[in-house]
């Protein structure tokens, strides 16, 4: 774990440290999928290369996607830019999305349907009816906690300037959504902002949009959906820099917040972490594998059946899949290390390599390793390690691992709980919990197969 964040994370969970009697703290609750289930994250994005074309991309947990199908819809126009999805009750896909480039005019938005992400149907160009309308851009879904369906989107109008960018709300007034209320300006979110993302947490609507006019992303509050609304964050406020559009958020498995940035003048993109209700955010991460390619995406999380799980309160060991003859083991220092383990090692080294799967200490729907001495499988700095549980909030995250799938049939990758995207991995034979890398031997080397214990 980062030295300087764990300052921060202690002065929170001293209070906890205090009154917990040292050892094993309690299982938490739950934000992960119970077993049997897993999440699933659903990128649509148009890219670099092609405003013509709509890529889709899947992912179990917010950082490393594959390809679904890439194209995966063209419409009619030829033109698709800022696509945005999400799923209705009918247990359908829906996008809408910008229909023209950025420098024509553009009075319409678009929309389309597929049942599986990946085949989609045009449904219809709708024509914004707004007096005056010169561009409807950026078209993005918000399904309110009543089960409304609402389009937040972007226009500028004569009066004010042709490149003059205000958020208007538009609201389906039928399930098929094929017909929609007259647009309702929200207040309080001007007077050029752009690019407006709402997500509702609690009673309070939370809006990121940019400042067409100082190009960063700024962040905005209000008790209902169409305001007024409140600056809260204006500025360079979280680190994501300037130049940066395209703010698309998401939850995430440990009840944190993931926001994703087009960093268009860098030709990059970007995600930056919340876990204390988009206060502070973590320094922007680079998105594996697609920056510099995707432009302007959004991201859907769904809970689904299936993902991969580990039998806990029995003891296993874990096999490296790309080095089978050796294993995750603790030395005498603490370190966790891949060594080779064999039916003629000594007991000592059986022992080291041998854990007891329990509930996650942060989480009961993700797992935590405790060693044959009681300690528990760690992170510090960033290094795998065994301690003592302190009954502490922060030991509890630094215990906690999520399952994803490996690269074999059956094989986890264990997923930080507190620091989403990085991997338990082992790197010169040294386990450590690296950041997810787009590389199939990344993949590998943080894939590891629950194998019957060697002690």
């Amino acid at each position: 774990m980062n030295r300087t964040l764990r300052a921060v994370l202690a002065l929170v969970a001293t209070l906890a440290a205090v009154l917990a009697v040292p050892g094993a703290p309690e299982t938490a609750g739950a934000a992960a999928p119970p077993p049997g289930q897993a999440t699933r994250y659903t990128m649509t994005a148009f890219t670099n290369s092609s405003e013509s074309n709509m890529y889709v991309y899947e992912s179990p947990d917010a950082t490393g996607f594959t390809l679904l199908k890439g194209p995966a819809y063209t419409p009619p126009s030829g033109m698709i830019r800022d696509p945005s999805v999400f799923r209705h009750t009918d247990g359908n896909y829906y996008l809408t999305y910008t229909t023209r480039t950025w420098s024509a005019l553009s009075t319409t938005i678009g929309f389309a349907r597929s049942r599986d992400r990946v085949n989609w149907t045009f449904l219809y160009d709708y024509t914004v009816p707004i007096s005056g309308l010169q561009r409807a851009w950026a078209p993005e879904w918000f399904v309110d906690t009543d089960g409304s369906v609402n389009v937040i989107l972007s226009a500028s109008v004569a009066a004010d300037g042709e490149w003059v960018f205000k958020p208007y709300k538009l609201t389906a007034t039928d399930p098929a959504l094929t017909s929609w209320s007259t647009p309702v300006l929200l207040s309080g979110l001007g007077p050029n902002h752009i690019d407006t993302f709402i997500v509702k947490a609690g009673s309070v609507y939370h809006a990121f949009a940019k400042n067409e006019t100082t190009k960063y992303i700024e962040y905005a509050t209000a008790s209902s959906l169409t305001g007024p609304y409140t600056f809260r964050r204006t500025g360079d406020w979280a680190g994501f820099g300037g130049y940066a559009e395209g703010p698309a958020l998401v939850p995430l498995d440990n009840g944190g917040w993931r926001i994703y940035y087009d960093a268009y003048s860098a030709g990059k993109y970007w995600y930056s972490d919340s876990h204390d209700d988009f206060a502070t955010w973590s320094a922007p991460t680079e998105l594996p594998g697609l920056t510099g390619f995707v432009r302007h995406l959004t991201v859907l999380r769904e809970t689904v059946p299936g993902g991969v799980g580990l039998p806990t309160g029995t003891t296993r060991s874990l096999r490296s899949v790309n080095h089978t003859d050796r294993y995750a083991a603790v030395r005498a220092n603490g370190l966790g290390h891949l060594d080779p383990v064999t039916s003629s090692s000594s007991t000592a080294v059986k022992q080291s390599a041998t854990f007891t799967v329990v509930p996650g200490l942060a989480d009961a729907n993700c797992y935590s390793f405790r060693d044959t001495t009681g300690r528990y499988l760690r992170h510090w700095d960033f290094r795998a390690r065994f301690d003592d549980a302190d009954g502490s909030a922060v030991f509890a995250g630094d215990a906690t691992y999520c399952a994803r799938p490996g690269t074999a049939a059956g094989s986890v990758r264990l997923e930080s709980y507190n620091y989403p995207g990085r991997y338990v991995r082992h790197y010169n034979h040294e386990l450590r919990v690296d950041l997810h890398q787009d590389t199939d031997l990344f993949r590998a080397d943080s894939s590891f197969s629950a194998v019957a214990a060697w002690a």
